[in-house]
């Protein structure tokens, strides 16, 4: 289920677009305002943005400008505004496609099946063998000496990002951002945790681990 950030003040436009997305088959969080979009938009991180330019607080291209700091998440613009000069703007700030209002629900499917093929990025494929390590990356498992072993969707975050990156290191910022979201960059010890729960059930010796490495204060690495 991909997840749709829906940034609007019109209550009564957000309630249908809301209906309507999860009926087909989306997951839809809303935000009435720019500060609160760009909130949602760091603590949850959204697979596509749907924002209208015309918000309480900010323009809404100056949520797409601070977005565009730290993320290249699909925007889709709504706007009301018809002029040739806005669209050329939110599209200069960062956006992907812009919508004018008023719209049909088929335009704003078809937008988002668009920017889903344009922006989501692939990721690696294959399995990865690493001792008794067998790490799936397609489908997302782990098993050790050819026994499943069950992952946290946080864990398997981590260890995803480690084993893409295998054999060079990763900062600790990186890793929280990824996987956590940009307001997580200093939470280090969230880090130490996680890495800690995943030597413990995929390193024969967790003490002395052979793939799951600590560069002290800077990151981590994976090694086969």
């Amino acid at each position: 289920m991909k997840n749709v950030l829906l940034v609007d003040d019109e209550p009564q436009l957000v309630r249908a677009l809301q209906i309507n997305l999860e009926a087909e088959g989306y997951a839809v969080t809303t935000a009435p305002d720019g500060a609160k979009a760009l909130r949602a938009a760091a603590s949850q991180p959204p697979d596509v943005l749907v924002l209208d330019l015309g918000l309480p607080d900010m323009d809404g291209t100056e949520v797409i400008r601070r977005l565009r700091a730290w993320t290249e998440l699909p925007i889709i613009v709504l706007s009301a505004r018809h002029g040739s000069s806005d669209k050329v703007e939110a599209l200069d700030a960062g956006a992907d496609d812009y919508v004018t209002k008023p719209f049909g629900l088929d335009e704003l499917l078809a937008r988002l099946r668009a920017v889903e093929r344009r922006s989501w990025p692939v990721r690696e494929a294959g399995t990865v063998e690493a001792g008794e390590l067998e790490i799936d990356l397609m489908a997302a498992t782990v098993s050790r000496a050819g026994h499943r072993i069950r992952l946290t969707p946080r864990e398997w975050g981590v260890l995803q990002l480690l084993v893409e990156n295998r054999g060079r290191l990763v900062s600790q910022q990186q890793i929280l951002s990824e996987v956590w979201g940009p307001l997580y960059e200093k939470e280090t010890h969230y880090l130490r945790i996680y890495v800690g729960q995943l030597r413990r059930k995929l390193e024969e010796d967790p003490a002395n681990p052979r793939h799951l490495l600590t560069a002290p204060g800077m990151g981590y690495r994976f090694e086969t």
